[in-house]
C-alpha cells in the first residue's frame, strides 16, 4: 500500500482515532484539514444496523439539502411533447426519449440523476442492465418516476440527493463543500440524518445508528458521536 504525503499525514495527526466528536467540531476539524487546491467535497459515510439483504430493511430515497451540495446537478429526463418542455423549462439538462436511449445503449451515461415520466417507463426499463449499476435508474421510491417533472428537476437542482444503503448497510453521501460555512455544513448533516431517522425500518435492530464519519476528498475521516442522530429517533 502507498504511504500517505506529507499534507495528508499532518492532516491525520490532528484526528484522535479513539475519539467520537460532535457535530460541530467535527465540521470545524474537516474545514481545517482540507489541504487540497480544489474546492473539496464534504462527505458523509453513516452506517445504518440494517440488512439491505432483506426488503424491508433496505433504506432508499431521497433528501434536500438547504444549502445545497456545492455541485451542478445534471438531469437527464425522458419525457415528451408537454412534459418535456416542462423539464427544458425547470432546467433539465437533457430531455428526451428515442434520440436518449439510442446514446445510452452506445455507452452513453454522463449525467447525474435520472427522472422519467411514468408511460416512458416501459421503454426506460429496457435500460435496467445499463442505468441499474451506474445508480441512474429512476425510481417511483426516490420519486424521480413522476408527471411532476418540473418540480422534481427544480429540487433536484437546487440539492436534493438520491441515496441507498450499499450492501454493508452503508449510505454514502456529498454533504456539502469545504468552503461551506460551518453553520451550512452542519444544518446539511442534521438535515440528512433527520431523513434517515424518519426511515428507519420497523425490523431495523438497535442501535439504528451504528457510526458516522465526515471527510473531505482528501483528508482523513472523522467520526462523530452518534448519540445526536439517536436522539431523533
Amino acid at each position: 500500500m502507498p504511504a500517505h504525503g506529507k499534507k495528508y499525514e499532518a492532516a491525520n495527526a490532528k484526528v484522535d482515532p479513539a475519539a467520537r466528536y460532535e457535530l460541530e467540531e467535527a465540521i470545524d476539524l474537516v474545514k481545517e484539514m482540507a489541504y487540497a487546491k480544489f474546492d473539496e467535497s464534504v462527505d458523509a459515510a453513516i452506517r445504518l444496523n440494517v440488512n439491505p439483504r432483506h426488503a424491508d430493511q433496505m433504506v432508499r430515497g431521497a433528501v434536500s439539502l438547504p444549502n445545497g451540495t456545492g455541485k451542478d446537478t445534471s438531469v437527464l429526463v425522458f419525457a415528451k411533447g408537454e412534459k418535456a418542455q416542462e423539464a427544458e423549462a425547470a432546467g433539465a439538462d437533457f430531455v428526451g426519449t428515442d434520440e436518449l436511449i439510442d446514446r445510452i445503449n452506445d455507452g452513453w451515461t454522463d449525467w447525474d440523476v435520472t427522472v422519467a415520466t411514468p408511460d416512458l417507463m416501459g421503454q426506460v426499463g429496457r435500460l435496467g442492465r445499463l442505468l441499474g449499476p451506474r445508480g441512474l435508474m429512476p425510481s417511483p421510491k426516490a420519486g424521480t418516476v413522476t408527471f411532476d417533472v418540473s418540480e422534481i428537476v427544480t429540487k433536484l437542482k437546487a440539492g436534493r440527493l438520491e441515496f441507498r444503503v450499499d450492501k454493508a448497510g452503508i449510505v454514502h453521501i456529498p454533504v456539502g463543500r469545504s468552503s461551506f460555512e460551518a453553520e451550512d455544513l452542519v444544518e446539511n448533516v442534521s438535515t440528512l440524518i433527520e431523513r434517515l431517522a424518519r426511515m428507519k425500518p420497523a425490523s431495523a435492530k438497535m442501535p439504528y445508528f451504528k457510526s458516522i464519519a465526515l471527510s473531505a476528498t482528501m483528508s482523513p475521516s472523522v467520526k462523530l458521536d452518534t448519540s445526536f442522530a439517536r436522539d431523533l429517533l
